[in-house]
């Protein structure tokens, strides 16, 4: 095996998009990700590490390492995604990240090779680790709309001082680190000058906040979802996820989203919507 690592998400887009490609929803994580860096909307503290494992052998020409095989990124803020990569893999990539980021903050991916990843990574690094989140991948099957008082629509740059500080509520309630307050506005900001996101309103307040990432190769993924504490129960998060599912998927793409598997509440708010389990990961952070 040959592995490659570059910090330039332009780079690495042209280099394994066209592996990414072959399944749109399981890959939706990775794909957007470097889709965002490379238009902008996406800026890491430190240069991220982007890893491509291809099936070719050391004694390949430089410009001809093979197929890829497997697909990896490291970034300050989210750490290791694995995405699906092989557990046949994964000490390949623990010899390239655990010189060439040391100090990530944790990993996530499907569980045996996540497992296998923290505990060769802890072990080179001399650090520990813990499992943090279970995680589920939905796919939207047959769509079943929802009711709640009110209307959606598309959040404008007016509604900054509303969703700016709800995004910044997702986050904190996710475990995702970030920036602050100042950066949480930039991150949505950008995202609603570009028609990514949709709130609903009720009695002339905004209730609930629904994103979603760009399309790419015809799959859109939901997310950020959240209503406020003192608007829940009310079915308005339930309401606009169909929603803004329905408008994506009149446009021709698949739509997924990921839950925490320790929450059940949302779980069966989605599966009420029509989502469907498509695959599990489990998340590490290292001490």
């Amino acid at each position: 095996m040959i592995v490659r690592t570059t910090a330039d998400p332009a780079a690495f887009r042209e280099l394994v998009f066209p592996f990414l490609q072959r399944d749109p929803v399981r890959n939706s994580t990775i794909l957007t990700n470097i889709a965002d860096r490379v238009s902008g909307i996406m800026n890491d503290p430190e240069p991220p590490v982007f890893v491509s494992v291809h099936d070719g052998d050391a004694g390949d020409d430089a410009g001809d390492a093979g197929e890829v095989v497997g697909v990896v990124m490291c970034t300050a803020l989210r750490g290791i995604n694995l995405a699906d990569l092989p557990v046949e893999l994964v000490p390949v990539v623990v010899d390239v990240l655990a010189e060439a980021s040391p100090r990530a903050i944790g990993a996530v991916g499907p569980e045996e090779s996540a497992r296998l990843f923290a505990e060769q990574y802890a072990v080179r690094t001399g650090r520990t680790f813990r499992e943090t989140e279970r995680a589920r991948l939905h796919q939207l099957g047959e769509l079943v709309e929802q009711k709640a008082d009110g209307t959606p629509r598309r959040a404008t740059v007016a509604d900054l001082e509303v969703v700016a500080p709800m995004f910044g509520g997702f986050r904190a309630e996710s475990g995702h680190a970030g920036e602050g307050a100042a950066a949480d506005r930039r991150w949505i900001e950008q995202r609603i000058l570009r028609d990514r996101v949709w709130v609903w309103e009720d009695g002339g307040r905004v209730v609930s906040l629904v994103g979603h990432q760009e399309p790419v190769f015809g799959a859109a993924r939901i997310g950020p979802v959240y209503t406020p504490p003192e608007y829940r129960g009310r079915g308005y998060a339930s309401a606009l996820t169909a929603e803004v599912s329905r408008r994506l998927r009149d446009a021709g793409d698949e739509v997924c989203l990921f839950t925490d598997l320790a929450n059940p509440t949302s779980n069966r708010i989605y599966a009420a919507i029509g989502f469907r389990g498509v695959r599990d990961l489990v998340g590490y952070a290292f001490d």
